[in-house]
């Protein structure tokens, strides 16, 4: 009985001592020592010029250490480019940081980003392909639906 009640016990320990690593496994939560990076709320309001839009989403990372979006692509545009809004003042960004535990937010007013030279001209109901590119993590690629040109998410994106 006394042997059974020192394995477990040596057994309990190790595994202990195993949930004390650097997290580096998947689904390991906030003990991770990455990014792990998701994103939801993206949407792009139907737009009214024929070679401009705009883009909205949030990117969370529930992972333990920061990362940073260097730059985003879409088979829609010749080019997108990240946008920061403060003041009522817009300036380009080459990166946005996405840090640990934490969200970043691309919303109508604030940070957004711009579809420009438009090779098409999105309509409401169809998807826009995009590719986040991180400084640290790999790309994820994005199904972005077009809504209305008045969308107002009940996310308040």
């Amino acid at each position: 009985m006394r042997r059974a009640v020192l394995t477990a016990a040596a057994l309990a320990g190790a595994l202990a001592l195993a949930g004390c690593g650097t997290g580096t496994g998947s689904g390991s939560g906030s003990s991770s020592a990455r990014a792990e990076l998701s994103v939801r709320s993206s949407y792009m309001p139907q737009p009214v010029s024929a070679d401009m839009a705009a883009g909205f989403l949030t990117i969370t990372n529930r992972g333990g250490a920061k990362d940073e979006l260097t730059s985003v692509t879409s088979d829609v545009a010749g080019q997108v480019t990240m946008h920061s809004t403060v003041g009522g003042a817009m300036a380009e960004k080459t990166s946005f940081a996405v840090p640990a535990h934490g969200q970043l937010v691309f919303k109508s007013g604030g940070n957004h980003l711009m579809f420009e030279k438009l090779k098409r001209r999105p309509e409401q109901g169809q998807k826009v392909t995009l590719k986040l590119t991180f400084a640290k993590s790999g790309p994820l690629t994005v199904e972005m639906p077009v809504e209305s040109a008045t969308y107002n998410p009940s996310t308040g994106h």
